[in-house]
């Protein structure tokens, strides 16, 4: 089959070499243009450019794919499918009408449940049980299309945003080149989506990573494995930014619920700080400047207080 791929992060890479590997032909990978990236400013590449250069796949990279130049680029290349993964732009009618065999996307998430930019983070931001991936046939919504497959997987205790990226990756990967062959066949179910349980997620921002120390233990201890590795749980230490990468919620905390939010409690195995309600045990943190290490390692260097407020 003829297919259009597009897609921007590393998310998406697996999903089109996935596709390459069982034999349909890629003829065109439309990603997000060349952007600056870092301190530097150096000019980089999507994950999926890159994927696509080594196989050898033509690159498409529109600054706004609604634009009637770009809608006809796409056309040149009579795609039977077009395939869409994390590609980062809303697809005006045009381009979801315009192949024979439709516009599908693969969702990383359970639909109707975590429509939107960022249902990866939310589910583990959330406490889920469980995630999985969604293959939809689009349509002018967002995330509102008939689903024509779905598979679930359960969350580690464990689980941070960017171990999920990657298992739900694979799976995406795996159930949308199975799904093909059943819309190849005519033997695909179509089935709409319940409206009426749909949740909806925005876009995840830096500010978010601030650790707001008035909430419960069991939300912060989430929160800084939904916002892992990016954009990162932190808290502010003597004017210093205190890197949050693993944390634990400790029942039974000396000190617990009689200090304000953001004491330090303890310092003997971890760093102890009360929260809004209970305490949370940070066992791998990073100082501005510094690696990333075990906060025992890390208390060795910088010893705090008991008392101390983050």
């Amino acid at each position: 089959m003829r297919i259009i791929f597009m897609g921007t992060p590393d998310f998406s890479v697996g999903i089109m070499e996935a596709m390459a590997e069982r034999g349909h032909e890629i003829v065109l990978a439309v990603t997000q243009p060349d952007k600056p990236k870092g301190r530097g400013g150096k000019v980089s590449c999507s994950p999926v450019k890159e994927a696509a250069l080594r196989r050898s796949i033509p690159v498409f990279q529109p600054k706004k794919i609604r634009d009637p130049e770009n809608i006809a680029t796409l056309r040149e290349h009579r795609p039977d499918m077009i395939v869409v993964a994390a590609f980062g732009q809303i697809l005006p009618e045009e381009i979801l009408s315009m192949a024979p065999y439709g516009c599908i996307n693969v969702h990383a998430s359970l639909l109707p449940k975590y429509r939107g930019a960022s249902p990866i983070q939310w589910a583990v931001l959330d406490g889920e049980k469980e995630s999985g991936v969604t293959i939809m046939r689009m349509d002018a919504g967002v995330d509102t299309g008939d689903i024509v497959a779905q598979k679930a997987i359960p969350l580690d205790a464990e689980e941070t945003a960017g171990s999920l990226f990657d298992k739900l990756s694979v799976l995406g990967a795996s159930l949308l080149c199975d799904t093909i062959e059943l819309i190849e066949s005519g033997a695909a179910v179509y089935t709409p989506q319940n409206h009426a349980k749909a949740t909806h997620t925005g876009k995840i921002e830096k500010s978010m990573g601030k650790m707001d120390w008035t909430l419960p233990a069991e939300t912060l201890e989430r929160r800084i494995r939904g916002l892992s590795p990016w954009p990162g749980a932190y808290t502010m230490v003597n004017n210093k930014t205190l890197k949050i990468w693993k944390a634990t919620v400790c029942q039974n905390a000396s000190g617990a619920q009689k200090a304000a939010p953001g004491s330090v409690l303890d310092t003997k195995e971890a760093l102890v700080v009360q929260t809004g309600d209970g305490a949370l045990a940070l066992t791998e943190v990073q100082l501005e400047g510094k690696k990333r290490m075990d906060a025992a390692a890390f208390l060795r260097g910088y010893p705090l207080p008991q008392g101390t407020v983050l």
